[in-house]
């Protein structure tokens, strides 16, 4: 009997150092230390949503894991051609105010019937509408780009971008509604790791950073009342003003590497 009430004394106390713990790395987690969205492993947490497909359902195998790596490819056997299968691969849980760290590269070719614009193109979407909401056939969710655009081999072609799918944004004090904007970053060409950071403060100050430089600052992230999508949202009770939302990973035809996916909350 003083063996058992031991071990079951012994049992409480470790549960709880353990449930300690746990509460610990959460307030970590919360206090400004960066926690990892994607493990290395596999795709714990993340659910793609290609255009044609269900919420969930990925045939090709688009987004997969390699060697520590979350990577966006185009098999030849399932994607002999594009035909505009936009992709996202979205965390499981929405974010209002942090910061994001992606290092990301592109490798290889193209898929045949790419768009041209395409071309070592990729992004981080932030402030995504729910991807449950999002149509079979819509080929981008309601949200804020980070642009990630690779170098061509020649010229300049800036990184951390901005593009707005749905969505405007205030830009030197003025209300921004061209679709694409550019950073001040330089051209990274060649198969190069490249890490951006985006600091988000809700529906206020957004901005995108390489090197520890800021490259690109707006606020006041808003969905377009004539986007359709954007429309539907508002109609069903969604704030113009976007303070939150989910974020994902694009697959835009060319083959893309992410060797890191952290993420800061900053409240």
């Amino acid at each position: 009997m003083l063996r058992t009430a031991l071990c079951f004394a012994f049992s409480v106390i470790f549960t709880a150092g353990v449930l300690s713990a746990d509460a610990d790395t959460e307030k970590v987690a919360k206090d400004g230390q960066w926690m990892k969205l994607f493990n290395g492993k596999n795709l714990d947490g993340w659910t793609p949503k290609i255009r044609y497909q269900e919420l969930g359902k990925d045939p090709g195998k688009t987004f997969r894991v390699r060697d520590g790596k979350m990577v966006v490819e185009y098999n030849s056997e399932t994607y002999p051609e594009f035909k505009e299968t936009f992709g996202h691969i979205f965390y499981k849980e929405k974010f209002s105010h942090y910061k994001i760290r992606v290092e990301y590269r592109f490798v290889g070719d193209q898929v045949k019937g790419g768009p041209n614009w395409a071309i070592r193109n990729s992004g981080i979407m932030l402030h995504c509408q729910d991807p449950k909401t999002m149509t079979k056939n819509q080929d981008f969710p309601v949200s804020i780009e980070v642009q990630l655009l690779g170098g061509t081999g020649s010229g300049e072609r800036t990184t951390a971008n901005l593009c707005s799918p749905g969505t405007n944004v205030v830009l030197n004090g003025k209300l921004f509604t061209t679709h694409c904007t550019s950073s001040t970053s330089a051209t990274y060409h060649g198969d190069r790791w490249v890490t951006v950071e985006v600091e988000v403060h809700g529906d206020q100050v957004i901005k995108h950073i390489i090197d520890g430089k800021v490259v690109l600052a707006y606020e006041q992230p808003q969905l377009d009342p004539r986007d359709p999508t954007a429309k539907q949202l508002v109609k069903e009770g969604g704030n113009l003003l976007l303070s939150e939302g989910y974020i994902s990973l694009q697959s835009e035809s060319h083959p893309v590497e992410f060797r890191k996916v952290e993420l800061m909350r900053l409240q």
